[in-house]
């Protein structure tokens, strides 16, 4: 029929949410999956299984796609090099990937930029841990330049002794100051080749012990500090040169935004747009990487909760899943299909309303009542 055929790198639940939107848009989607078990593997009947690091794989997965793009960022950017001398189209292509492949990188860049963030310095002895904290004050937060999420490869340091073990090999540390701030804040913006933009609004996101545990849209902030959340997250996808969905993770502070990390894929800090947005950032990915017209980003309630569904005490969640589904009809519920361990994602519900305490404690009550908490306080 002509329609073309995009491969995701990757079998996560990021993938797996691409596929109703995939079907709606009249697309082919395959996923390169490390293993037929992965999230997405389960639910795209076109998977290739490899890893995202075996160029052989990538290869071969690309020959029957019209574009590529991503589950996660841990594609080697030389393997992506590689891919595009080839002919494929990969996108976001590796010179704006590299940017959330790397922190070090990024920071660099975004200083460039003039974007506004935390002061930071790169670290590559305990001499220059103490300098800098000295000049900005302690704790310091550090930060591997690759491979952290969810907390981990990250740290807080009261002196330049906190540091000693990361340093003992020679590579550089990204240390930051550490910030007083409001509320974390979470941009998603989409764009296309061509250059065509679109920004949702921001976000609020919640995190314990280093794991977003949900998001509340619309944010709870001024208005003059959203509008510059929103421009902020544009004026970087412009100028890394992004294509599809970024997430921008920021601070609210007293003195305006500043911006913590990027994510240049769709993000769980957007995964209350699947029912809360006229455009889903799962839909909104697909059309930007195709050079499509991007969808409508307002939002279809005028309050939106996501809570994070963490494995806990029940391994197996169905009875759970049929409670929340009788105690509140308008909860929406998605499972990843993946095996429960304590701490583990395993799923997100959302819910929409008029009230915004409303919408958080339904979000909260179906989420811990999932995990086994259903006693568990309001945060």
């Amino acid at each position: 029929m002509g329609f073309p055929v995009v491969g995701v790198v990757g079998g996560g639940q990021l993938a797996r949410m691409m596929a109703g939107p995939a079907i709606g848009l009249g697309l082919t989607l395959r996923v390169l999956a490390r293993d037929a078990a992965d999230s997405a593997a389960l639910v795209v009947p076109d998977v290739d299984i490899g890893a995202e690091d075996d160029l052989a794989a990538l290869r071969r997965f690309a020959l029957a796609c019209d574009v590529l793009t991503f589950d996660h960022e841990h594609v080697p950017t030389v393997h992506l090099r590689a891919l595009e001398a080839d002919g494929v189209v990969v996108r976001p292509g590796p010179d704006a990937l590299e940017h959330a492949q790397d922190k070090l990188l990024m920071r660099r860049r975004l200083s460039a930029l003039g974007i506004p963030g935390p002061r930071w310095a790169e670290v590559r002895a305990a001499a220059d841990v103490a300098a800098f904290g000295a000049e900005v004050g302690w704790p310091l937060v550090l930060k591997r330049p690759r491979g952290g999420y969810d907390g981990k490869g990250v740290r807080l340091v009261d002196d330049a002794d906190g540091a000693a073990d990361w340093l003992a090999g020679g590579d550089p540390v990204l240390a930051e100051e550490r910030v007083g701030f409001a509320r974390e804040l979470a941009v998603l913006v989409a764009r296309s080749p061509h250059g065509q933009a679109a920004v949702w609004p921001v976000v609020e996101t919640v995190q314990v012990d280093g794991v977003c545990r949900e998001v509340v849209a619309p944010a709870p902030v001024a208005e003059d500090h959203a509008l510059a959340a929103q421009q902020v997250a544009l004026r970087i996808a412009e100028g890394l040169g992004v294509t599809g969905v970024m997430a921008v993770e920021m601070f609210d502070t007293a003195g305006g935004v500043l911006v913590n990390e990027l994510a240049m894929r769709p993000h769980n800090s957007g995964h209350w747009t699947i029912e809360g947005s006229r455009t889903s950032q799962f839909e909104q990915h697909l059309r930007a990487v195709l050079d499509l017209p991007l969808g409508d980003t307002r939002m279809t309630a005028p309050h939106v909760a996501m809570s994070n569904v963490l494995g806990g005490s029940i391994e197996d969640m169905y009875s759970g899943y049929l409670h929340c589904l009788a105690h509140d009809p308008g909860v929406r519920i998605h499972m990843y299909g993946k095996q429960v361990r304590p701490g583990r994602k395993v799923g997100h519900v959302t819910t929409l309303g008029e009230d915004a305490g409303d919408v958080r404690e339904r979000a909260r009550h179906a989420a811990a009542f999932l995990r086994g908490d259903p006693d568990e306080p309001a945060e």
